[in-house]
């Protein structure tokens, strides 16, 4: 019979995304990730197993977690532009708290894995492809509801919504300062005015 876990399996990807948030997945050390998990080696092989699926999971908690939430508030969205203002404003505040951002950076590493590993670019692509078709279909519903031009390029603005989004990331990881986010935003949501 096992043994049952000592630990939060979900506390412990929790806390490998602020890991390999901060270090990147290259720089991050077993040490490292022994030392910010708070468990042991033999525990770490035997619930996650390599540095690699370790990451690989934690990555998909943190991505699918993200997605749905972004997802729902969208669809359930009665205005079509506060619900993608606000999906801009929240992921702007969330970079801008030193705690929270920590974990947004795994998607920082994630992107630099994905020439290198195609089970990290099959899931992100994937995942960036499930996004721009909500926010394609939230532009058609504001098309509809007379809330959006109907001059625009609804696919190409939706891609453009979808990857500025995930730009803010890379942003917060080169500036701490909070207006170039809330410019950042500000520029981008312009758009839904044109």
């Amino acid at each position: 019979m096992g043994r049952n876990k000592e630990f939060d399996t979900k506390l412990v990807l929790h806390k490998a995304m602020e890991v390999f948030g901060h270090y990147g997945y290259e720089g991050t050390s077993l040490k490292q990730l022994l030392d910010g998990l708070g468990i042991a080696r033999q525990s770490l092989y035997d619930t996650y197993g390599t540095k690699r699926d370790l990451f690989i999971s934690a990555l998909k908690h943190y991505v699918t977690a993200k997605s749905d939430d972004v997802i729902s508030y969208l669809t359930t969205s009665n205005s079509v532009k506060q619900g993608i203002s606000d999906v801009f404003y929240e992921g702007a505040s969330v970079l801008k708290d030193e705690n929270r951002r920590k974990e947004c950076f795994i998607l920082y590493s994630a992107f630099d894995r994905m020439p290198h590993d195609t089970e990290v670019a099959e899931f992100l692509t994937k995942d960036l492809k499930r996004l721009e078709d909500v926010f394609y279909e939230t532009l058609v519903r504001g098309q509809k509801q007379g809330e959006i031009n109907q001059r625009q390029e609804l696919r190409a603005f939706a891609r453009y919504l979808n990857y500025s989004r995930h730009s803010m990331t890379q942003l917060a990881k080169i500036t701490n300062d909070p207006k170039v986010l809330d410019d950042y935003v500000k520029v981008t949501l312009s758009n839904l005015d044109n």
